[in-house]
């Protein structure tokens, strides 16, 4: 979860780490990163007001959100398509009632349960700041 968490934060442009070398390693992904989402705006419809709705941000963090919010779950499954089947997530996730949740159990994925969310991403990890998950982390 946590290396999704931080794939997350380089997309949106949210990485607190200043990477090794004085930065250029973060400064060459950053460019990459524009470039990548400047062609996302360019194909956006200036019809249906897309490309207003970003407005002029040249870093296209607004864009990068939504993108990482319409495409976290395949980040996801891409992240867990060589897990073992039974792999689980070590938290209860999967469900809309938080003490009826039941685990990941398949590939770390929620059942594909009628009427829920198929492969479902069992954790917010990428919602909590980045700082937060290094306390977190340097706890254990």
């Amino acid at each position: 979860a946590r290396s999704f968490a931080d794939i997350g934060d380089i997309v949106r442009g949210r990485d607190l780490y200043g990477g090794g070398g004085r930065g250029k390693g973060k400064e060459k992904l950053e460019q990459k990163l524009k470039d990548i989402f400047g062609d996302i705006y360019k194909e956006l419809s200036t019809k249906n007001g897309a490309q207003k709705h970003y407005g002029d941000d040249e870093n296209y963090y607004k864009l990068r959100e939504d993108w990482w919010t319409a495409n976290r779950q395949e980040i996801w499954k891409a992240l867990t398509c060589d897990a073992p089947d039974y792999a689980q997530y070590f938290r209860g996730t999967c469900g809309s009632d938080e003490k009826t949740a039941t685990r990941a159990s398949h590939k770390c994925r929620c059942e594909n349960k009628i009427g829920e969310p198929q492969d479902q991403v069992p954790t917010y990890f990428d919602y909590v700041p980045q700082y937060l998950r290094w306390f977190e982390e340097w706890a254990e």
